[in-house]
């Protein structure tokens, strides 16, 4: 087997330097995570600069669009990418892929405004976020598969392991270079105008990572394989045409890949936005939190990669999916009492109630923020209740019954609407808000966590708690789904289950998970999504997934 050390190797190609490869690979992906963060750090920003002044509709499917672009074309970009990396080769692949995503942020930072251009800056930018998760569907697999190729085969878990902790990397660079962009220049400037500097300044970065990576040179298992004529004609076809090799891909997918996706998204987007939205952590004291879990947890990444050289990667990874299905749900409840432990106590001692005739009422789920839900007396009452973030229970009345609160021992009746119109129900809706408000004050329920109440040092040993999750799941990932498949359609084979995974099983999990809480009022009802994808990945690894970790890249 050839090693990555020394003037030349056994299959006659000149090897290069073992930091190098590591680096240059990991830089590339830092690099692009960093960008892809940016979009979601100063998503109120983008969506004022580009979706102002656009018609309900128009502006419903561009907001929703520039969201959800990135993610849902992800596993497209793998197939068009993968494809490349095993017909044309690994290092030139990802540098495409590199400079197509920077250059699609650089761009972000010059775009016009809708205000100077109209409709074509949504257009632009929604094309510039297609092109980005194109772009980032095509590295992972690059990155991931040379380096592996260039392992030795008792050190792929811990090589890998290095591209595993880019994407906290990257959230970590984005979230400090905002902050620090932000301080600078001040939010009225920022909002105005400093918002482009991030965007801006990524072609230096760009300029430099690619530099890097053309200092590499090819696989020298993807060369020997060249050189000998035996690359694919056809890698989709072989890859997913094929029983043999799609059976593999289904098992990559449901019983490793699922589990790691929403593990890697509930333990880090989805706890940012349960602190701030859910718990009203106020925003820098959450941003820092997370910050500071990342960067103690982050090294995990390497020690469970190296680890899984030493035991196997089949266990670690499904150990972290079950230790997540169960304990989730008592962690964000402990998330809670720390945060923001007035919020806890009154929730638990005088619960929130909506009694309501269902039929009557609509899904809590705005993503524009146009609905005004005023339409029905039980609308009313839970549309004040999710814009304050209180969770509650949903309690059946008759059909024609006018909506209630009952807060604790107290009872508030809702606006009817049937009864109330034109002005006076504005004025009506006004008023009930304010009785709301007040009987919530009176049992105790905080209008925001008190900075001095917060216990950081507890919140941040569970948010550690959750990324070594993470870290356990995704540190060992990208060996196993590299030793999964054969050399020739390795690229190809991965990058899509890994894609499909992480990018819509887990990119589309904050907007699920907010839509199930949403619905029914509670708040740690959106945590059942991740919940029962850890513990579906658990099952199906743990009849299916082969283990890998002695398996020779050679084939």
């Amino acid at each position: 087997m050839a090693t990555t050390t020394g003037d030349a190797s056994p299959l006659g190609h000149v090897k290069q330097s073992q930091p190098l490869i590591i680096i240059a690979s990991s830089l590339g992906a830092v690099f692009e995570w960093y960008d892809f963060y940016l979009y979601g750090l100063l998503a109120t920003i983008i969506t004022a600069q580009f979706f102002s002044g656009v018609n309900e509709t128009t502006g419903f499917i561009f907001a929703l669009a520039a969201f959800a672009a990135g993610f849902a074309v992800r596993p497209f970009g793998a197939l068009v990418f993968g494809r490349i990396g095993d017909v044309v080769g690994r290092k030139n692949t990802f540098l495409v892929t590199m400079a197509i995503m920077g250059l699609s942020t650089f761009l972000v930072g010059l775009l016009p405004s809708y205000a100077s251009v109209g409709v074509a800056a949504p257009i632009a930018l929604v094309v510039l976020r297609l092109l980005q998760g194109l772009a980032l569907g095509g590295e992972y697999g690059g990155a991931a598969t040379y380096v592996a190729e260039h392992a030795p085969d008792n050190k792929r878990g811990l090589f890998t392991s290095f591209i595993q902790t880019t994407a906290s990397l990257g959230l970590f660079a984005a979230l400090l270079m905002v902050i620090g962009v932000r301080t600078v220049v001040g939010e009225e400037a920022f909002a105005a105008w400093g918002w482009r500097i991030p965007f801006i300044v990524s072609i230096a970065l760009l300029a430099v990572s690619l530099w890097i990576r053309m200092q590499l040179e090819e696989s020298p298992v993807f060369q020997k394989m060249k050189d000998e004529g035996k690359t694919s004609k056809a890698p989709l076809t072989e890859a997913f045409g094929q029983w043999s090799n799609l059976k593999i891909v289904l098992i990559a997918l449901f019983g490793a890949v699922v589990g790691q996706g929403v593990v890697f998204y509930t333990s880090q987007f989805y706890a940012l936005f349960f602190l701030e939205k859910n718990l009203r952590v106020d925003g820098p004291t959450t941003n820092i939190l997370i910050a500071i879990a990342l960067l103690i947890a982050t090294p995990a990444f390497i020690f469970f990669g190296w680890l899984s050289d030493r035991i196997g990667r089949k266990w670690i990874i499904l150990t972290g999916c079950a230790l997540a299905a169960f304990t989730y749900m008592p962690l964000f409840h402990a998330l809670s009492k720390a945060a923001n432990p007035a919020l806890y106590a009154a929730q638990a001692s005088s619960p929130v109630s909506v009694v309501a005739n269902p039929e009557e009422c609509s899904v809590q789920f705005d993503p524009v923020g146009k609905n005004k839900f005023d339409s029905s007396s039980c609308d009313i009452a839970k549309s004040y209740l999710a814009k304050a973030g209180i969770s509650y229970t949903n309690v059946v009345a008759p059909a024609g019954a006018v909506a209630q609160i009952h807060i604790g021992g107290t009872t508030v009746p809702v606006v009817n609407p049937a009864v109330v119109t034109g002005p006076d129900r504005a004025a009506a809706i006004k008023t009930f808000g304010t009785e709301v408000k007040t009987a919530l004050t009176a049992v105790g329920y905080p209008e925001k966590a008190d900075p001095a109440q917060i216990n950081k040092p507890l919140v941040v040993a569970i948010l550690v708690i959750l990324v070594l999750y993470v870290t356990m799941v995704y540190g060992p990932i990208a060996a196993l789904l590299v030793e999964l498949f054969p050399t020739k359609i390795r690229y190809t084979s991965m990058s899509l289950p890994y894609h499909i995974g992480n990018g819509w099983f887990g990119g589309f999990l904050p907007t699920a998970a907010f839509a199930m809480v949403a619905a029914t009022g509670d708040i740690y009802y959106g945590l059942w999504y991740p919940i029962v994808a850890c513990a579906v990945t658990a099952l199906v690894g743990l009849v299916f997934l082969p283990e890998t970790f002695r398996r020779s890249l050679h084939s």
